[in-house]
């Protein structure tokens, strides 16, 4: 045990140096004008030092470094659990739910449409992709990966490197169509915000001054999309692999998706003392960006260019099904 700790002391240290910049840039630059979240800029260092450093996966921080990807990374989402409860979910009303979920399964069909048949990519790109424009931008993409079959992480980061671009222009175009679209439209700008922006941050960022209901059903209908993301691993976890027994095809299944669930359960019942649910989100939020971090430390851009221009296409497309077809479904969902 006590090697195995020492072993991981190295990866773990740089990840976490790597945490300490992107929160500061997060925090204190720039950066937190768009909305973008430290595990979004984390991934991004990440990269930069992976590819900068050619001798990182046979150095002695590589243990670290996948324990980051593999195990933070489960228990980030885990404590992410603590953004939602029961009564808030309710809250939303048969109306925002049914958008919510029209959005996020048309945008999962649309995206393996269009990049598997379209774009030409495989379909783990494809899926990542789309379930990163679907349901909540990178922290889906990062849960999402663990379930795909000996998945590059060149491809993960492209795919969050696709929704946090087209996630900060949104940041940009949403107060226009606010500002410029049908009234009936601004009545539900909350709701078309949660159900079609990628990030949670960025969703904060958008309605961030546009009073406390319009703040709170935003919020509100964003993390009904996260905990959609729960059955859609479960669904993912289901598949049988090839040449794959029972009992690994089990160890398979996301059973932090599990975890967060009970954390949500948990938060609805207000047992717990708010100051603790704080630090109980701030340390999950370290925890996901440090396994994105890890993700990111383990790309190569040679690949990623490999890919060509393709992902971003699709990320494109996406986006565009996003503010326009959302907006249509909640103009025609306000009017009835």
């Amino acid at each position: 045990m006590q090697q195995r700790l020492i072993s991981l002391l190295p990866g773990l240290a740089l990840v976490g140096l790597v945490l300490a910049v992107s929160t500061f840039l997060v925090d204190d630059t720039v950066f937190s004008r768009f909305g973008l979240s430290s595990a979004a800029v984390g991934i991004l260092i990440g990269v930069a030092v992976g590819n900068a450093w050619s001798s990182l996966p046979n150095s002695n921080l590589h243990d670290g470094i996948q324990f980051a990807q593999k195990h933070l990374l489960r228990w980030g989402i885990v404590l992410f659990g603590f953004h939602l409860s029961l009564q808030q979910i309710l809250s939303i009303g048969e109306r925002g739910i049914a958008v919510d979920i029209f959005m996020l399964v048309s945008t999962l069909a649309l995206g393996l449409w269009l990049g598997c048949r379209w774009f030409g990519l495989d379909l783990q790109t494809s899926l990542l992709t789309a379930v990163g424009s679907a349901i909540c931008g990178a922290a889906a993409v990062a849960a999402t990966a663990p379930m795909l079959k000996d998945v590059k992480a060149e491809k993960v980061t492209s795919a969050v490197g696709t929704v946090v671009l087209f996630g900060t222009l949104g940041m940009g175009l949403y107060p226009l169509i606010d500002h410029w679209g049908p009234a009936s439209l601004h009545s539900v700008f909350g709701v078309y915000v949660g159900s079609t922006v990628h990030e949670v941050a960025q969703v904060v960022a958008i309605v961030s001054g546009d009073g406390d209901s319009i703040e709170k059903s935003a919020v509100v209908v964003k993390m009904l999309r996260v905990l959609m993301l729960m059955p859609f691993l479960f669904a993912l976890g289901m598949r049988k692999r090839d040449g794959e027994s029972s009992a690994q095809h089990w160890r398979h299944m996301p059973w932090f998706a599990l975890g967060f669930i009970a954390v949500a359960g948990i938060n609805s019942l207000g047992v717990v003392p708010p100051q603790i649910v704080h630090g109980l989100l701030s340390a999950g939020a370290a925890l996901l960006a440090a396994g994105m971090i890890g993700l990111g430390l383990g790309t190569t851009l040679v690949r990623i260019r490999s890919a060509g221009l393709a992902p971003l296409f699709l990320g494109g497309a996406l986006f565009v099904h996003l503010v326009v077809i959302g907006g249509l479904v909640n103009f025609l969902a306000a009017r009835l």
